[in-house]
């Protein structure tokens, strides 16, 4: 049987401008999505904040790289995907989702790093962020290691 998360992924990663409005389908009513940039309650407030997607970016899509769920939360892991003004980006974040009783989210909360993830990439605020980073950072010896 699909999960409930299994469902609401396959919609963000076959979102388009026409399926945004399918928002209903899995947001309850009153539910809370927040994320860097927005904070707000109602699938209308949550449809909207999709819309303004498509509108600012080129190509937007989601890849959906982890998941997992126990009893009335999920988690996943995703690339976001998206050009802006003919340059290409990709963000990497997380979701953290719970359900209702009736299989709807309840809350969304998206994590991700503006900083690193979007405006280190920028001309002008890149090398303001990047010159922050290198001013807050507490060690230069400790080199991360890759990610798998």
């Amino acid at each position: 049987m699909t999960t409930n998360l299994d469902k609401l992924l396959g919609w963000y990663a076959n979102l388009t401008p026409e399926s945004v409005q399918r928002v209903r389908e899995f947001y309850a009513p009153d539910a809370r999505f927040r994320d860097p940039f927005n904070d707000v309650c109602g699938a209308e407030a949550i449809e909207q904040i999709f819309d303004h997607m498509f509108e600012v970016t080129e190509n937007p899509r989601f890849i959906i790289k982890d998941r997992m769920s126990q009893d009335d939360q999920g988690f996943a892991t995703w690339l976001f995907d998206f050009d802006l003004r003919g340059k290409h980006y990709t963000v990497e974040g997380s979701s953290h989702i719970w359900f209702g009783p009736d299989g709807l989210v309840t809350v969304h909360r998206d994590y991700w790093d503006a900083a690193e993830e979007l405006f280190e990439k920028l001309p002008l605020i890149g090398k303001l962020v990047h010159f922050l980073r290198g001013k807050f950072s507490a060690s230069s010896q400790g080199k991360p290691r890759p990610m798998d």
